[in-house]
């Protein structure tokens, strides 16, 4: 089970289909950096589909004040570079498309969606950049990017931004996100948990409330459910066994989950009790979901990494567990088709 760069589509796209390739040649697309061998073949898409556009942990990297290898290194090669993490709902049907997180990485991200869904139709001095933006909670990866949106840059216009009550109340009440609201840059739309949200046709998206230092609004993940297939997207959750919900349970109804993997090990950050920030260690994933058949482990796609995380360095001992225990590493441009 694997990600796919394009799927098939009907006859009356192929026009579009050529121009999208041709597009993608001349460097304007988006491409995998973790192709599989069922990945490579570029035909373009008719379902529904989730694109990649970062993996980082809310500091990215390189992280500010970092002068450890990883980052020096990240300074000096653009490509090692990995923006914060954030995801593209597209719907080439409807050329409509969702942001998940507006990260601060949101410039970059939104030129890498640039193209996507082909079909999408954008016209007038200042079109919409998305149908709306999801938010999973007031940690600033996932909704500093809310920035861009306002009077001092692409200045929207009643945007719609997904987000729980309490996310709504954080947002409304403290300068300067209440400034997009209260100028109409952003409308936002609260959701209830566990209840589905139609974007159209045979596409959905389920928040669940997990728990994760809930300090300004609690936190959600994202069931994106397609005509075909489903995501997880939960970049951010305490230690497993403090979720109520079994993670096995929601594994088994869905077909990809992009999950917290935001450290590899105990003792990952030196001077700092890593106590206080409580994510599920890979290495504490990796045993869990170890007695899981093959068929479920698969499913897995760790994400969030933090600056000092050794499992995003190719050949890593870090990045070989992983890849034994059969699960993945997300990377920026994996598609997922729904």
């Amino acid at each position: 089970m694997f990600p796919r760069t394009f799927a098939k589509r009907s006859k009356q796209h192929l026009l579009m289909t050529l121009a999208g390739c041709l597009m993608s040649l001349l460097g304007t697309g988006c491409q995998s950096t973790d192709q599989s061998p069922s990945t490579k073949e570029a035909v373009p898409h008719e379902r529904p589909y989730v694109l990649i556009l970062g993996t980082a942990q809310d500091g990215g990297l390189p992280q500010i004040g970092c002068q450890e290898p990883c980052c020096i290194r990240a300074q000096q090669d653009l490509t090692a570079r990995l923006f914060v993490t954030s995801l593209l709902l597209a719907d080439p049907l409807s050329g409509k498309r969702w942001l998940i997180d507006a990260s601060p990485d949101i410039r970059e991200q939104t030129a890498l969606a640039h193209g996507h869904p082909a079909s999408r139709q954008e016209t007038g001095p200042r079109p919409p950049l998305f149908e709306g933006v999801f938010l999973t909670h007031a940690h600033m990866g996932h909704y500093s990017g809310l920035m861009h949106l306002g009077r001092e840059a692409y200045g929207a216009h009643n945007l719609p931004v997904y987000a729980t009550k309490s996310m709504e109340q954080f947002l409304t009440d403290n300068g300067p996100w209440s400034l997009l609201v209260e100028s109409n840059a952003i409308q936002i739309r609260s959701f209830q948990p566990d209840t589905p949200i139609d974007l159209g046709a045979d596409l959905k998206v389920t928040p669940l409330v997990v728990p994760h230092r809930d300090e300004f609004s609690d936190t959600c993940a994202f069931v994106i459910k397609g005509p075909d297939k489903s995501l997880l997207y939960l970049p951010d959750i305490d230690k497993w066994d403090r979720w109520k919900t079994a993670i096995e349970d929601v594994l088994k109804n869905v077909d990809y989950a992009l999950i917290d993997g935001t450290f590899f090990a105990e003792g990952e950050i030196p001077g700092r009790t890593m106590a206080e920030i409580p994510h599920p260690f890979i290495t504490e994933s990796l045993r869990r979901f170890a007695k899981l058949d093959s068929s479920q482990r698969t499913k897995i796609y760790f994400t969030h990494f933090n600056h000092t995380n050794p499992t995003v360095i190719n050949g890593s001992s870090a990045h070989q567990a992983v890849k034994s225990a059969g699960m993945h590493i997300a990377r920026k441009g994996m598609v997922f088709d729904l």
